[in-house]
């Protein structure tokens, strides 16, 4: 329960909610069906899991038609947890409340895994249907929780209480997390106050889930190309793929672009054909900006309206004021400077960068002006020039499965895990695989699932998944993640060859589930990835380091016909060019992270998205030539849900911890010295929330962090 209900039920409810779904509510009929539909006797979903590795998902034995009779059990179960917990007439003490509702709610936390995976992986037939009717259930239940006067009043007395200070470091922290919780939702306001803040989250719960499926009706977009002569310029495994792609959809013998950043940005890069680019592009940048019945701009309006309204309630400036509270940076003000230091040495970047394109366009003879549409192509053409690096033949090195077999080294290397594959779970789809995991002891630490292809209903880009937390409050509970992709399918029998981006994004999911398999906490609720949002991404972004070691590109990077290592010469040349296209880089994730905290500084003002974005980037002098990498319209991070909601400047916040953590590794000589990965170990992916983030991380690096390793590592000049 903990933190999974007690504080962030609401946004546990709208992140789950961030899956493709329909673009219209429920018809009455079907409704009425799902909501009154009978529990069955043997529902999978309500039982303790079974099986090896201390019981695993029953993908197997699923019927979605019993989600929500059974989420209403579920939510019934934790109800009468609750009040047992207030009905207790003993004195509060941290063990019979604070322990106790850390126990409770296992039956929902279930539930909302499995769910969860269904809405992002398997978002088909009646899921749609039930994800309108389910995440209204929980932000109703997520108020009535954390308007629970009786609750709050024995977590009040903890908090308060002299056994506070007898309690362990991580017990405390555990104590103040739920108690800043129940006030940051409304505990403290009066009936009115508390009856409103329930309204305005139900209302946020439908409108993220509206958000996304507009988006995904957007997505679900083909442009299809007929004439082969329109594929000049594309390397043959992207060819492939768009074949297959038009063969799936039913036209064998076509091409097709999915609507998807997977399918666009490579086509965008390669493609000699400026009007095809441009369709392509323009496609995928107005994703929910259409004007149509799929247009987002008005469930934007309201739903910056409705958080204004209910940060205002309890008693903060802002909506972004009330996100950042419980974040490393604490204030809006913080993100908003280190932001603003990155930003004039990124855009001067970028007109080096534009400059050198349009010298490359003029030689060609090209008559152009760079465009957004440009920007991928003519890069690719400099970095080709300036560093004789061409991707394409970077390519065939890029295997896959060699890739996974590279993260799982370089795992065992810094954590002494061993991933042995198994057959012996059930999986929720025949694409899907799974791997135990081994300490340097043999001892099991816990399951990894991996679902690397794109298929319909499920969500675009890639993500870590946790089927289950570890914990030790209730058992020697080991932990189940997965890491989620889209990579298409290349024809039968052939390996799977990724670009070098597809690569980085590999380690960078796998670090996510490697905090959370690192993880040795006791509390559920300060377990894993359950850190603060701009801390979260560090461990993540840091493990891209390691695709990019010697010992890793000389092992894995290897091509997949010969099976020889990519050569040093063009190892070198991609070392060489690390810091080429930061500007690029740097600008369409600013633009994106700045307007984000702009339209939540702005309070109850009514707002336009589309013209507050334009005039948002206007004043920051924003250039033409880039978009931002997620416009308004199509800003899942911030809209389908509130998990970056004002927090999407965290992957910067915590891009500055990783260059600075990454220069400890440099400065030991090794990305693999040991006394290194121990502290990395001991004092960040094992400890979870267990500690402030920012004591781990000096603990760690013996310093607080400098924000001048991130100037560094894209090579901007420090002042």
């Amino acid at each position: 329960m903990g933190k999974h209900l007690a504080v962030s039920v609401i946004a546990i409810a709208v992140a789950l909610g961030s899956a493709p779904l329909m673009a219209q509510e429920p018809t009455t009929d079907v409704a009425e069906t799902i909501q009154t539909a009978p529990i069955s006797a043997n529902n999978p979903l309500l039982a303790a899991w079974t099986g090896p590795y201390g019981g695993v998902p029953p993908w197997d034995k699923i019927n979605t038609g019993d989600f929500i009779a059974a989420y209403d059990k579920a939510i019934s179960d934790a109800r009468a947890e609750i009040d047992a917990i207030t009905a207790n007439k003993k004195k509060p003490t941290f063990e019979n409340t604070i322990a106790a509702f850390e126990r409770g709610g296992a039956e929902l936390t279930r539930i909302n895994n499995i769910f969860g995976v269904y809405s992002g992986n398997l978002n088909v037939g009646d899921v749609p249907e039930i994800e309108l009717v389910v995440y209204p259930k929980l932000a109703a239940f997520g108020d009535e929780v954390n308007q629970n006067e009786a609750l709050f009043k024995r977590v009040s007395a903890v908090y308060n209480g002299k056994e506070m200070k007898k309690l362990k470091p991580e017990e405390r922290r555990l104590v103040e997390d739920h108690y800043k919780g129940f006030v940051r939702n409304g505990a403290n306001l009066d009936a009115a106050g508390k009856a409103r803040v329930a309204e305005i989250n139900q209302r946020l719960a439908t409108l993220g889930t509206q958000f996304t499926q507009n988006l995904l009706a957007d997505e679900d977009a083909v442009t299809w190309i007929d004439k082969k002569s329109d594929l000049k310029g594309l390397p043959a495994s992207i060819v492939d793929a768009m074949a297959g792609t038009a063969a799936e959809k039913g036209k064998p013998g076509k091409w097709a672009v999915l609507n998807t950043r997977s399918a666009v940005d490579p086509f965008l890069t390669y493609s000699d054909n400026r009007a095809l680019r441009e369709k392509i592009w323009r496609a995928f940048v107005n994703r929910g900006d259409n004007g149509d019945a799929e247009d987002n701009n008005a469930i934007i309006a309201e739903t910056l309206k409705l958080r204004a309204e209910r940060s205002k309630l309890l008693g903060y400036e802002t909506y972004a004021h009330w996100a950042i509270e419980r974040q490393m940076a604490k204030t809006p003000d913080a993100a908003m400077a280190l932001m603003m230091k990155v930003w004039p040495k990124s855009v001067a970047r970028v007109r080096e960068e534009v400059a050198d394109m349009q010298a490359v366009a003029d030689a060609e003879g090209a008559k152009l002006t760079i465009e957004p549409w440009d920007y991928r192509y003519y890069a690719e053409k400099v970095r080709t020039a300036k560093y004789d690096l061409d991707f394409n033949k970077v390519k065939p090195y890029l295997q896959l499965d060699k890739l996974r077999e590279g993260m799982f080294w370089a795992a065992g290397q810094l954590y002494g895990f061993k991933f042995e594959p198994i057959s012996d779970v059930p999986v929720f789809n025949p694409d899907v695989k799974a791997w135990k995991v081994l300490n340097a002891d043999g001892e099991f630490v816990g399951l990894w699932y991996f679902d690397p292809y794109a298929r319909a209903g499920k969500n675009s880009g890639a993500w870590m998944t946790e089927y289950r937390g570890q914990e030790k409050l209730t058992g020697d509970i080991k932990p189940i993640v997965s890491n989620n992709s889209n990579f298409l399918k290349g024809k039968p029998g052939e390996p799977v060859l990724v670009s070098w981006d597809d690569a980085e994004t590999m380690f960078h999911e796998f670090g996510h589930a490697l905090h959370g398999l690192n993880s040795n906490v006791k509390y559920p609720s300060q377990a894993g990835t359950n850190v603060p949002r701009d801390y979260v991404e560090f461990p993540s972004q840091l493990n891209e380091h390691w695709l990019t070691t010697p010992e890793v590109m000389n092992q894995f990077l290897v091509h997949y016909e010969t099976g020889e290592p990519m050569p040093q010469a063009l190892v070198d040349k991609i070392n060489n060019a690390n810091k080429f296209n930061q500007g690029f880089k740097t600008v369409e994730y600013l633009m994106s992270a700045l307007v984000d905290m702009n339209l939540h500084l702005a309070g109850d003002a009514d707002i336009d998205p589309d013209a507050f974005e334009k005039a948002t980037l206007d004043e920051l002098g924003a250039p033409k030539e880039i978009v931002m990498r997620h416009r308004t319209p199509q800003f899942g991070h911030i809209f389908a849900g509130e998990g970056y909601a004002a927090g999407y400047y965290s992957y910067l916040w915590a891009d500055a911890i990783t260059a600075d953590a990454a220069e400890a590794f440099v400065e030991a000589g090794n990305f693999y010295d040991k006394d290194t990965a121990k502290r990395l170990h001991d004092d960040i992916m094992s400890v979870g929330d267990s500690i402030d983030p920012a004591e781990g991380y000096r603990k760690f690096r013996g310093r607080d962090v400098d924000t001048s390793a991130l100037l560094r590592d894209r090579g901007f000049p420090v002042d």
